[in-house]
C-alpha cells in the first residue's frame, strides 16, 4: 500500500493533515482527516469559577472568540437561572451578527477565494491573497472592507476586536453608546452593497465548477441547526432541529438542555477531534452536518426580506435540500446578507439603547448549557459546577466536530475523483484541501504561506522507494 501525506492543510484555522491511501495500482482506497493539535480546555477549566468561563473559552480561538464567549455566557445564565434584560439580548445578538459578517468575509475572500476566483489548478505561488490583489483587486478590497466593518462593530460594542470581555454572565457590561449606533447605521449600506456584489459575482462564477460541485462532499446526510418557533433561521437563540437527507424533520424544537438525548460523541483513533453523531440512528450512520449549508437546509426561511429572496433563488437553482459541500460558499454569502439585515433591524429598535443590561445572581443551578450558531455551525457549551460555582466538568462540542465525519468522507470522495496515485498533481491535492476549506473548519488558529508550495508531498511505494515528490 502507498500513502500520500498532505501535511499541513493550509488556509484553514488550525493544524491538520490528510492521509490518502492507495493500492498497488495507484487507486485511492481510503483517506483520513487528522486534527493534530490538542487544546485541553475542557480539563484545565476544572476548578475555575463559572463566571470566568466566557473570558477563558474565548481564548480557544482568535477568529471566533465572540462565538465561544456567547455560548459560554448562555451556559452561565442557565447556572444563574436568570432572564437577562431585553437590551442585553439584543446587544448580544448584534455582536453575534457582526461576528458572522467578519468571519464569513474572512472565509470567502481570504481563505477560499484564491481557489474560487483564481482556479483550483492555478499556480500555487500566486494562489493566495497577493495573487487575488493582482487578478481581482476590487473583489479583494471588498473582502477586506466587509471584514473590517464586522470587526469595527465588535470593537464599538465590546471595546476590543479580539477576546472582548463585554459579554458576561447575566448580560453585557455596559449599554450601547448612541454614537456607536449611528456610526454603524451610517456604514451599513456600504457593507450591504459589498455582499450584493459578491453574491452576483459568485452566481456568475458558480457554473465554472461542475466537477467540484459533483464531488465536494456531495452525498446525503442529516442536517442540524437552530430555528425559531416558526422554523425561521436563528443564529443567537432558538432550538435545535434535525432533518433527514430528504428534508423531513426528525427532531424539532430540541431544547439546549436536551442536546445529549440526540447527540452522541465518538472518539477516533487517528484524530484529536471528536465525532458527534445523531444518537437515535447511532454511530457512524448518524452522520449529520452543521454550518451555513445545513442551516439553510434546516430552516424554512431566513426571516429577512433580501436574504429570503436570495434563499428562494438558491433553492430554485439547487433544490430544497442542497447536498454538495461546495455550496457552503454560496450559503455563507446568503447568511452574511441575513446577518446584515438583522443588524439593521436590531439597531432600528429603540429598545437596544436600554440601560438595564445585566442581571445579577448567584449559583441557582448546578448544570447549565448554552447553544448558539457559530459561523461554522452549532456550538454547544455545557458546564457542571459545585455549590460554590467552581467548574467540576465541562463539555464543548464545536462546529468542526459536528462536521468531522462528513469532512472525512468528503476528502475520500474528492481524492477518488481527482487523485492519480501514479503521479502527484498539485491541483488535485489542492482540491482535497479545498473540500476542507469549504466547511471553513476552526481547529484553533492557522498559519499561512505565501509564494511557496506550503507542504512537501512524497509518494512512496510499498518498499519505501520514492516514486514522486512535490514541494
Amino acid at each position: 500500500m502507498k500513502k500520500i501525506m498532505i501535511d499541513h492543510v493550509t488556509r484553514i484555522e488550525g493544524h491538520a493533515r490528510i492521509t490518502i491511501k492507495l493500492d498497488d495500482a495507484g487507486q485511492v482506497t481510503d483517506a483520513q482527516f487528522h486534527v493534530t493539535q490538542i487544546r485541553g480546555f475542557e480539563k484545565f477549566v476544572e476548578g475555575r469559577p463559572y463566571y470566568e468561563m466566557p473570558s477563558i473559552t474565548s481564548r480557544i480561538c482568535g477568529i471566533c472568540p465572540v462565538s465561544h464567549e456567547l455560548a459560554s455566557s448562555k451556559a452561565c445564565d442557565a447556572i444563574m437561572a436568570v432572564r437577562i434584560p431585553d437590551a442585553a439580548v439584543k446587544l448580544r445578538e448584534l455582536l453575534h451578527c457582526a461576528q458572522f459578517v467578519q468571519s464569513h468575509a474572512l472565509s470567502f475572500f481570504h481563505l477560499s477565494a484564491p481557489d474560487l476566483l483564481l482556479g483550483m489548478d492555478s499556480d500555487p505561488v500566486k494562489r493566495n491573497i497577493v495573487g487575488l490583489l493582482e487578478e481581482h483587486p476590487d473583489a479583494l478590497r471588498d473582502g477586506i472592507a466587509l471584514r473590517k466593518f464586522g470587526q469595527q462593530v465588535i470593537e464599538r460594542l465590546a471595546k476590543e476586536r479580539i477576546h472582548p470581555s463585554w459579554v458576561v454572565p447575566g448580560g453585557v457590561n455596559v449599554p450601547l453608546d448612541p454614537q456607536a449606533r449611528e456610526k454603524t447605521l451610517a456604514e451599513w449600506p456600504v457593507a450591504m452593497a459589498i455582499v450584493k456584489r459578491t453574491l452576483a459575482l459568485w452566481k456568475r462564477t458558480l457554473d465554472g465548477f461542475p466537477n467540484e460541485i459533483e464531488s465536494f462532499s456531495n452525498f446525503p446526510t442529516m442536517y442540524c441547526g437552530l430555528v425559531g418557533p416558526d422554523g425561521s433561521l436563528r443564529l443567537y437563540d432558538g432550538n435545535l432541529r434535525f432533518v433527514d437527507p430528504d428534508g423531513a424533520i426528525v427532531a424539532d424544537q430540541v431544547k439546549p438542555d436536551d442536546y445529549a438525548t440526540y447527540i452522541g460523541e465518538a472518539s477516533l483513533p487517528d484524530s484529536y477531534l471528536k465525532a458527534p453523531y445523531y444518537k437515535p440512528v447511532g454511530y457512524p450512520d448518524g452522520m449529520y452536518r452543521v454550518g451555513p449549508l445545513a442551516r439553510l437546509n434546516v430552516a424554512d426561511r431566513c426571516g429577512t426580506p433580501e436574504a429570503d429572496a436570495e434563499l428562494e433563488e438558491y433553492r430554485g437553482r439547487l433544490g430544497r435540500i442542497v447536498q454538495s459541500g461546495f455550496h457552503y460558499h454560496y450559503a455563507r454569502l446568503i447568511e452574511a446578507m441575513y446577518a446584515l439585515e438583522r443588524m439593521q433591524e436590531l439597531l432600528d429598535d429603540p429598545a437596544i439603547l436600554g440601560t438595564k443590561v445585566r442581571a445579577h445572581a448567584d449559583v441557582n443551578n448546578l448544570d447549565g448549557t448554552g447553544v448558539i450558531e457559530a459561523p461554522r455551525g452549532t456550538l454547544i457549551h455545557h458546564y457542571k459546577v459545585d455549590d460554590n460555582g467552581a467548574i467540576t466538568w465541562a463539555n464543548l462540542i464545536v462546529a468542526t466536530g459536528h462536521n468531522n465525519l462528513a469532512i472525512s468522507r468528503g476528502i475520500l470522495q474528492v481524492a477518488k475523483r481527482f487523485v492519480d496515485g501514479n503521479r502527484i498533481q498539485e491541483g488535485a491535492l489542492n482540491r482535497v484541501s479545498a473540500v476542507i476549506r469549504a466547511y471553513d473548519p476552526c481547529l484553533s488558529c492557522s498559519s499561512h504561506a505565501l509564494g511557496i508550495v506550503p507542504m512537501v508531498l512524497e509518494l512512496r511505494g510499498p518498499d519505501g522507494q520514492l516514486l514522486d515528490e512535490v514541494g
